[in-house]
C-alpha cells in the first residue's frame, strides 16, 4: 500500500511585510542615534575679518584652549608637556594631520606659543585657526 500526502508544504518565506518592517527599522534607528558633537572646552573665539574653510573634516583634529590655561585635545585633558607626544601619537597615524586650534580670545599668548612650539616639535605643521563668522563689512 502506498501512501500519499495531500498537502503539499510550502517551503517560501512570504516577503509581502519586508518593507514595512525595513522601513519601521530605518524610523526606529534615525530617531534614536545620537550623532556625536565636539564638547570641547567652553571658549569664547575671537572675530576674524577674512576666513576660509577647511577643505577636509576628514584629516582634522581639534585642540582648544581655554582662558584658564586648559588644553583639550580630542576631548581629553592635556598639560603642555603632554601636547607633544598625544599630537605625535595622532600625526603617526594620520600623515595628513591638520590642526585646529580654538583658543578663546582671552587666552594669554604665551600658552598659544607653548602649544605652537610643542607643535612643531612633535612636526605636525599644518595648522590652522579657528575663528567665528567674517563680521559683515559695510
Amino acid at each position: 500500500m502506498n501512501f500519499r500526502k495531500k498537502t503539499k508544504l510550502s517551503s517560501e518565506i512570504p516577503t509581502s511585510s519586508m518593507p514595512d518592517i525595513i522601513f519601521m527599522l530605518l524610523i526606529f534607528f534615525m530617531v534614536t542615534t545620537v550623532l556625536r558633537t565636539y564638547s570641547g572646552l567652553p571658549i569664547e573665539l575671537p572675530r576674524a575679518k577674512k576666513i576660509a574653510k577647511l577643505a577636509s573634516k576628514r584629516h582634522t583634529t581639534h585642540v582648544w584652549l581655554s582662558k584658564d590655561g586648559y588644553i583639550s585635545i580630542q576631548d581629553k585633558g592635556h598639560k603642555v608637556d603632554d601636547v607633544r607626544h598625544t599630537i605625535w601619537g595622532i600625526r603617526a597615524a594620520d600623515p595628513q594631520l591638520t590642526i585646529s586650534m580654538k583658543t578663546d580670545k582671552n587666552t594669554k599668548m604665551g600658552l598659544v606659543v607653548a602649544v605652537q612650539n610643542e607643535f612643531r616639535k612633535a612636526e605636525a605643521l599644518k595648522l590652522n585657526y579657528s575663528t567665528l563668522t567674517a563680521m559683515p563689512t559695510n
